[in-house]
């Protein structure tokens, strides 16, 4: 009866890293602010592409609050090309949003825990 709950609870912690693992990566974020006050941010993801039903497929600009202020919708995988840098311009961030998160997905795990805090100039 011992063996069977340390073989169930083995395989479900080997379950729950296999899952984990396939998750998004967020390596780097860097922005640049334009002379009209928009946003370019730059996003390195790394994550192990197998083909078009698994892949890193779309990253997010979201405030603090989760409102969704830019989206980069990745149209194909990248399985050769890892890491790779990924752009969006022309993001409106209110004047009172101090700091945005950054968080990537991919269509078999969903959203990934790895999300990136990125504090903005205070010189706005």
């Amino acid at each position: 009866m011992i063996r069977a709950a340390v073989a169930v609870c083995c395989l479900f912690t080997g379950a729950v890293s296999a899952a984990l693992a396939g998750d998004v990566e967020i390596i780097d974020v860097r922005y640049e602010r334009n002379e009209v006050g928009r946003y370019t941010f730059h996003v390195a993801l790394r994550h192990k592409d197998e083909g078009w039903d698994h892949y890193a497929d779309k990253w997010q600009v979201l405030s603090p609050e989760g409102e969704v202020l830019g989206e980069r919708v990745l149209l194909h995988p990248h399985v050769n090309e890892q890491p790779f840098t990924r752009s969006l311009s022309e993001v409106a961030i209110p004047s009172d949003v101090r700091e945005v998160v950054i968080r990537a997905h991919d269509p078999v795990h969903g959203w990934s825990d790895d999300e990136r805090r990125v504090l903005l100039e205070t010189n706005r």
